[in-house]
This record gives C-alpha cells, structure tokens and sequence, in this order.
C-alpha cells in the first residue's frame, strides 16, 4: 500500500485550501464558543472568530505552552469531560504538567495519522514492529503502538529500558521495524556487537521510525549503516496529539505534513510576520478537527523550512525540509546562534570519534564558553600511536569552521558518558 488515505494525500493544492478553510472556520468558532481562554482573548484583541478568508489565521491570537500550564488541568477543554477517553501528560519544569486530552474521535483521528506516517515508509501487514518508545503518560509509546496496529502490523511493545533483552527480542521476534528515539537507536548500534550480535546478520530490521528529538543526517547514516535499515523520521508533539504531525515517505526529502487535520505556519519569531516557503521560522500549528483540545496558532518553539511542492511519491501535502532545532534549544555563544544538531554533525563526521557527546555551557564568566566532551572510537583508543592532541585540534578547527566561534574539546575514553535509553541529554549547563 502507498498511502493510507490517497484522497487526502494526492488532494490538489487548491483543493486543500478550500478544505483547510472550511474546517478552521468551523474550528475557530469551536474553539471561541466552547473555551473561554478564547473567547476572552478573541474579544480583549476585538478579533472575530468568524473568518472569511484562510489568510485571516494571521489575525487570531497565539497559544503557548503556558497556556495549557496556568490552565492546568483542564481549562481548555471544550468537551465535557464525560467524553474524554484518555489523558497524557509531559512533565512540568514548573512544578505543572502539560495536561493532553482526548474523545474517541480524537484518538481516531490521531491513530489514522500515524497510519500515514507507518504506510508512508513502507510499514504494513507483514511487519514485526519494536516499539521501544516509553509507555505511560508520554504519548510516544501509544501514539506509535495504535498506528502500528491501524496498518496491521504485528506490535511488540517493549518499551523503553532493558537494552539486553530489546536486542534478544528483536532477534528472537524476527522484527522488521524499529521504532524509538534516535539518539537510542545510536546507542543499540554501540551495544549490539558488545552483546554478540551483528547487526545486519542476526536483526531483520527493514525500517525505522525515529522522533521525539532532533537528529542529524550523520546520526542518520550511522543508523542506516549498522542495521542495514531505513530510518525516517516523524514529527509531532503532545500538545498537538503526539508523534504523527507528519512523516517521511520513501524519497526522505521532507515530512509530509497531514495538512487536512493540522495547518502549518512558518513565522518570524520575533515579529510573528508571515514567512514563505523557503524561509526559515517557527512552526505554528493549528488543530483543524481536534474535539477536546481545539488548539489555535499553537507555536511549537521548533524552527524549520517548509517546501509546497509535490513530492516524487505523488503527495500533494506541504513538507517541513528541515528542523532545526527547537529554539529555546538554541544556545547563543558570543553572539553566535548555535544548534546541538550542528556540533553532533560535525563530530559524526570525523570517523575517530564515538557516537557519544555531551555539549558544555558555561556562564560563569562575562562571556558564556562552549566546551565539547566526546568519546573517541575503542580503536582509536587502543592505538598505542594515537595523536590525542591532532586529533583535538582538528576537533577544534571543525567546530570552528561551522560554527564560527571556538570551543574547548576534551576527547574522552570510549563509554566515559553517560547513555540514555530515552531523549539524550545532550546540553550540560556547569552553573547550575
């Protein structure tokens, strides 16, 4: 199967427009008449919530994560909660989580958009899926497992933790899709031959489906390389139903984003003007169809490009061509703006270094320092002849180069750094 739902995917570009139109309309007025956030904010900016054109989006008001934080629980829920059928929640750097609900339509509508996401990288019945997303209040373990079962793929879901037994699971399972965070699926690269497996030999893998972070093309590649897969990757967040926003098709020029349920926005991020295709801004997302949660304008923080040209695999839909990175991640080193994903590619692109790397921000001074520790190969390391300090300087001069700023390296010993069998933690703050 190549798509899921072909009339929504290969839907001419005007025409999705006008169905993009007729279901913010209805949407808005949703939204203004059953949340009183909105109506109130509607009415304090004298914004009407009855639109007439599909560029008046410009015109309503933003939400923001602290929205849904000073309305915790359950202040934007325009359902009675009689209806809701399901709750997630991320933790709360506030003391408060980030509450995520949802009716049964909802939760419909979510599964058959990870269903395009699985169809759309060539996930269908004859599949082995190893889900090693965490269960529970995330929505990364769910929202990957129901797509999964949408598509008619056999599910294992094993969850996060427990390297040992995913990799025997994954051998003895015979799985051909591996599903997880992608700084995880760099670490099972490193552990699976300490445990005696080679990887392409003993694991059927086929496919991957890598999110919940950024990555970079070269963690990309050592992926692809190792296991012998594909891997894509998918966007979404749980503000805006979870993993499913949009998808990688087989080409891997974009992620398709499923624009009949979620309109995106590319803005300025200071001045919230409107920017072309092409231009690179914050991502702004709008639940077209969502019934407990009908979230407006919902700025994700996340800075990327988006494309509207058709896709070689016949998608019509408008495709995010890169992700930068999220921008309350980006680090800002002597007036320079810098992106994590940017020092990982350059590290995986100097072959005597590991895959491991943590990123070192140090304010103590009146200029902020960056500092870079990362692991250098076993074999680099066993070389009784090894350059440690020519090494570190072409370390140093690459850093410089893309960066343009420098950055003090200390190449450690092979597993000197912590692994994370969740969302790696890549940028260390020394001050606090």
């Amino acid at each position: 199967m190549k798509y899921w739902n072909e009339e929504m995917e290969t839907l001419p570009r005007e025409r999705m427009r006008e169905l993009q139109f007729d279901r913010l309309s209805k949407q808005v007025r949703y939204a203004y008449d059953k949340v009183p956030m909105y109506k109130r904010r509607f009415d304090e900016a004298g914004v009407s919530p009855d639109i007439t054109h599909l560029e008046d989006i410009q015109n309503l008001p933003y939400t923001v994560k602290d929205d849904l934080r000073d309305h915790y629980p359950y202040g934007i829920l325009a359902r009675p909660m009689s209806e809701v059928v399901r709750i997630h929640a991320s933790s709360g750097t506030t003391g408060k989580a980030t509450v995520v609900t949802y009716t049964r339509h909802d939760l419909d509508t979510w599964t058959n958009m990870m269903a395009r996401n699985f169809t759309a990288a060539g996930v269908g019945r004859e599949d082995v899926v190893h889900n090693a997303y965490g269960y529970g209040l995330f929505t990364g373990g769910l929202g990957f497992h129901y797509g999964a079962e949408r598509v008619g793929a056999k599910v294992l879901p094993v969850s996060a933790g427990n390297t040992k037994r995913q990799l025997k699971m994954m051998k003895d399972m015979g799985s051909t899709v591996l599903c997880c965070t992608p700084s995880y699926a760099v670490y099972l690269t490193e552990v699976a031959p300490k445990e005696g497996y080679d990887p392409r030999e003993d694991l059927n893998l086929k496919v991957g489906l890598f999110g919940a972070e950024a990555w970079s093309e070269e963690a990309r590649r050592t992926i692809e390389e190792t296991f012998g897969l594909k891997a894509y990757d998918t966007y979404g967040l749980s503000e805006i139903y979870g993993p499913g926003v949009g998808g990688e098709c087989e080409h891997q020029k974009g992620l398709h984003i499923w624009e009949d349920e979620v309109m995106i926005e590319i803005v300025d991020p200071d001045t919230g003007k409107w920017l072309e295709p092409g231009e690179l801004g914050e991502i702004v997302l709008t639940m077209l169809g969502r019934e407990t949660m009908p979230l407006l304008r919902y700025r994700t923080k996340d800075l990327g490009w988006v494309s509207v040209e058709e896709c070689e695999c016949g998608r019509t839909s408008t495709r995010l061509m890169e992700i930068r990175g999220r921008s309350d991640d980006m680090l800002i080193i002597g007036g320079v703006n810098i992106f994590p994903s940017q020092i990982e590619s350059v590290l995986y692109d100097i072959p005597e270094l590991g895959d491991q790397y943590q990123i070192l921000v140090d304010r103590s001074k009146a200029l902020t320092r960056l500092g870079v520790q990362v692991e250098v190969t076993p074999e680099f390391a066993a070389d009784g002849n090894a350059d440690w300090d020519k090494l570190n300087g072409r370390v140093q001069e690459s850093l410089r180069a893309t960066l343009a700023i420098g950055a003090r390296v200390e190449l450690m010993d092979p597993e000197a750094l912590p692994r994370y069998e969740g969302k790696a933690v890549r940028v260390i703050d020394v001050n606090k």
